[in-house]
């Protein structure tokens, strides 16, 4: 009986770790971690009464996002039943998301408040709020492991992530999953964005898949795109409901960018920290002095492909094309332009183009970010060698020749004014 029993454990051990994702093993240890983000801070004012909530869910909310930072002005609408709280999401009741470099706040009228927030270590951290919790004064925010069943899963290659989907919605919002489904990030074809999410502010003749719906006759998809180019969406619901009317294109092609480059910071950091402890352990098993530097080919060559995958994001590499008429909301261009670092001259990674891009200089802004800063050092010197020698080359055959020389030396110009490590690690003539 006893050795049936050692089988079984043995059994199960075997089973736990074939099923459980990485980042739930150490050292990550994901879901068994406890956070150090916003949101603990902001549980414990909630908590202790120092911040206290109005009665009106619209309001509330309101106060939430002005306490995470989190413009109004970023709000995008989806409508597919796509989230932790489809039951309630409909085209004519849809879910409003609003976001800041690191968080992301959902909401549909009469639930939950989602709140996602971007931790040092732990990267994308999901909770969910109950407003009448939070005027009570008990804990309203719980860590949500449900999330993670797609937030954890396929759709950002099994590490926690953000993303934004695109799908043919059904008139019910529920998504003709069998017909496709795709994350979109900043290399999606335009003409593939947005199905099942409302989008203002674009006036151009190319289609995108956002303001329609599909159906099914037999196993055939129909859909067909909208031809509307709406300022405001009124037309499509009761947009008092909501703390804007807007769902704004360039909002929306932002945040596509910047879920892609938050997960790929993600990513890297886990896999290079993984590598690390795995160095560790091999050099304590051979009795070497331990060491944070990549001693071992394997320990070096993940680090040096995940620096490699930063850099693509970075500098947008494989970007998608975009079409005349985005226009955009002046509400969110002037939200986003004021967390702007910028140079003496007044440049700034956050310039927006429109003009077939999305940016005027090709660096992600998010190299700025809490979650690039706090990137393992071997990754993040690796990062900066790669960074380096992307902006030097002028190989019309490298990587990254489609950035024309004299924006290379605008993002060059621009990181070494703003970025302390970038002057550090590059020397001060760069």
């Amino acid at each position: 009986m006893p050795s049936r029993t050692l089988l079984f454990l043995a059994l199960t051990a075997l089973a736990w770790a074939q099923n459980t994702p990485d980042y739930e093993k150490p050292p990550i240890s994901y879901s068994e971690t406890q956070p150090t983000d916003a949101i603990v801070a902001l549980q414990r004012r909630l908590a202790a009464g120092e911040l206290t909530l109005p009665g009106d869910d619209r309001e509330a909310l309101r106060r939430v996002l002005a306490e995470l930072r989190v413009p109004i002005a970023s709000q995008v609408v989806v409508f597919s039943k796509t989230s932790l709280q489809r039951s309630r999401i409909r085209p004519d009741h849809p879910r409003v998301i609003y976001y800041s470099d690191s968080a992301y706040v959902g909401w549909v009228p009469g639930g939950l408040v989602e709140v996602t927030v971007i931790d040092r270590q732990l990267g994308p951290v999901f909770y969910a709020m109950d407003l009448a919790a939070a005027r009570r004064r008990a804990n309203p925010f719980t860590r949500d492991s449900d999330c993670m069943s797609c937030h954890g899963g396929a759709f950002v290659r099994d590490v926690p992530g953000v993303f934004v989907r695109s799908v043919f919605p059904a008139d019910t919002g529920e998504p003709l999953l069998r017909h496709g489904t795709a994350v979109v990030d900043d290399q999606t074809p335009f003409a593939e964005r947005w199905g099942g999410w409302y989008v203002t502010g674009y006036h151009g003749a190319l289609a995108h898949r956002g303001n329609a719906l599909a159906r099914e006759e037999g196993e055939q998809l129909v859909f067909t795109p909208s031809e509307k180019r709406p300022d405001e969406l009124s037309g499509f619901f009761d947009t008092g409901d909501y703390l804007a009317p807007t769902s704004d294109v360039v909002a929306l092609l932002v945040l596509e960018h910047q879920t892609t480059m938050q997960n790929a910071l993600t990513r890297a950091a886990f896999a290079t920290r993984r590598m690390l402890d795995y160095q560790r352990g091999l050099q304590r098993h051979f009795k070497e002095p331990e060491t944070d530097e990549p001693a071992y080919d394997s320990v070096k060559s993940v680090i040096a492909s995940s620096a490699q995958d930063i850099v693509d994001r970075l500098l947008f590499h494989k970007e998608a094309e975009l079409p005349e008429g985005i226009v955009g909301a002046e509400a969110f261009r002037t939200a986003f332009a004021a967390g702007a670092v910028r140079a003496r001259d007044g440049r700034s990674l956050r310039d927006l183009d429109l003009r077939g891009r999305i940016f005027a200089h090709r660096c992600s802004y998010m190299v700025y970010s809490p979650a690039f800063a706090a990137l393992p050092a071997p990754l993040k010197a690796k990062v900066f060698e790669r960074l380096k020698k992307a902006l030097d080359a002028r190989d019309p055959k490298d990587r990254h020749a489609y950035l024309p020389a004299e924006e290379k030396e605008r993002i060059r110009a621009i990181l070494l004014e703003t970025l302390p490590e970038a002057r550090v690690l590059w020397g001060k003539t760069g």
